[in-house]
């Protein structure tokens, strides 16, 4: 998957962006922590990096 098909999942679940410094924060009203993603929008996301957000996430 690459960083771009993940913005666009944790958007349509309702995350929401916040631009950080390095890194793209997305803030969701009813879960914590705030996730950070890497801005690498035409890369893949490494296997292990993907798993964790999306567990942080609650989507897996």
């Amino acid at each position: 998957m690459k960083y771009s098909e993940l913005y666009r999942l944790l958007e349509s679940n309702g995350w929401q962006l916040e631009q950080g410094k390095r890194h793209a924060k997305y803030v969701h009203p009813d879960i914590q922590p705030p996730i950070r993603v890497g801005r690498h929008p035409s890369q893949e996301v490494p296997v292990g990096m993907l798993n964790a957000i999306l567990k942080s996430a609650k989507l897996k």
